[in-house]
């Protein structure tokens, strides 16, 4: 079990106050709160060892290459990578994203096929419907139920040798559906198709393994694991980035140049171009940390409380529907009070110093699926606590009272 208050200490943003309110912060879909500890890195980088990396022989830029190189290390057991060099650093995942889709835009032609899922984040779908344009390859999409559950039985049928990428979300940013990714993995190998895993709601919650998955690439964000903004990994199987042409041009990624021809770095400098996000890359390190510290097990055991607990008290408003109620999910709630608008709701609680995401949550094709315009989102993490959920139902309350 937590220490709650113990955790909460750790978080300095936690202790302020909001309109005169202190804090509730329900947006942890969108961020995480960031503990001292990763702020005292971001500090000890610029004032200790700030310098460009792999390009130095002086000692602040060894120490920053020591210490960056040092990071994609833990990112590597902390997915369980084969290898460092199949662990890239992005600016986050719709990078990453990007990155795969343009990869493929060498391998794809008019007539394959490329899968998506109907509970996409946009930065699933847009990069996707970009490479289509671009290949003449089309466009096929795995649909839900109403419950926010993908029909495995027509994904099923989705697939054939036309397939040539899967790409899912790990976890629903709208709607915490927890998806079946290594079946859908598995189901797409068969084929011969590579899949891709939008991991960025799920590496807050779980640790995932990718040589158990066997997926083929996989991409998250650190700012939603406690880590700072701009920064985000890439895993890719040794043997698909080796396949892959470089997405940028620039400086690191190359071998030789001249103005004949250039050759290209290994791996994985053939895709960090450029300056990277020094500090970013050394402090996700530290974020892991903190967050292996803490446990996952532990992790998932109070959000997994919290996500019952704020369900059952949620319910007890009158004319409140929640959106997204498959039987396997994460610590979000997406709701809507009949007759109110999300945004209106969302104003007035911030009033009350309570932090939750209204809209449509780069999700619109799942808001159309329900025909809402967007919801009301509460997502929990870790740090949070039972008590916060009892005073948003309660300014939810005054809030209906106000609106109705």
């Amino acid at each position: 079990m937590l220490d709650i208050h113990k955790i909460r200490a750790d978080f300095p943003i936690l202790s302020r106050k909001v309109n005169g309110k202190p804090l509730v912060y329900f947006d942890n879909g969108a961020t995480s709160q960031k503990p001292q500890v990763v702020i005292d890195a971001i500090s000890k980088y610029y004032e200790e060892i700030n310098a460009n990396i792999h390009r130095g022989v002086h000692t602040l830029s060894q120490l920053a290459t020591d210490a960056y190189e040092a990071s994609r290390g833990k990112i590597q057991n902390h997915i369980n990578a084969k290898f460092a060099h199949e662990v890239l650093f992005t600016s986050g995942t719709t990078f990453g994203i990007n990155l795969v889709a343009n990869g493929f835009a060498s391998i794809l032609k008019p007539g394959d096929e490329v899968l998506v899922s109907a509970m996409e984040h946009h930065s699933n779908i847009v990069p996707w419907q970009m490479l289509c344009e671009r290949t003449g390859a089309t466009l096929k999409v795995i649909p839900m139920n109403d419950n926010g559950e993908l029909i495995m039985a027509e994904y099923d049928t989705l697939l054939s040798d036309k397939t040539k990428i899967v790409t899912v979300n790990h976890i629903s940013n709208a709607l915490g559906t927890v998806n079946p990714i290594k079946y859908i993995i598995d189901k797409a190998h068969a084929f011969g198709a590579a899949v891709l895993i939008d991991g960025a709601q799920a590496v807050p919650h779980v640790k995932p393994d990718v040589q158990a998955l066997d997926c083929d690439f996989y991409v998250f964000s650190g700012h939603k694991i406690c880590g700072p903004t701009g920064i985000g990994v890439l895993y890719g199987k040794e043997s698909w980035l080796n396949k892959l042409p470089p997405y940028q041009g620039g400086g690191e990624m190359i071998k030789d140049v001249s103005f004949e021809k250039t050759t290209y770095a290994e791996l994985p400098h053939k895709f960090e171009a450029g300056t990277p996000n020094v500090a970013g890359g050394i402090v996700l390190g530290t974020a892991v940390d903190y967050m292996n510290s803490v446990g996952f097990d532990n992790i998932q055991q109070q959000e997994l409380e919290l996500l019952e607990y704020g369900t059952r008290r949620l319910l007890e408003i009158e004319g409140l529907k929640i959106y997204g109620t498959a039987a396997i999910k994460t610590s979000v709630i997406s709701f809507n009070i009949e007759g109110i608008h999300p945004y209106d709701i969302g104003t007035i609680i911030d009033k009350l110093g309570i932090a939750v995401r209204t809209g449509h949550h780069c999700a619109q094709p799942i808001m159309s699926y329900f025909k809402i315009p967007g919801t009301i989102r509460a997502s929990f993490s870790f740090y949070n606590t039972k008590e916060e959920i009892d005073i948003m139902v309660e300014a939810i309350k005054r809030a209906t009272a106000m609106l109705s």
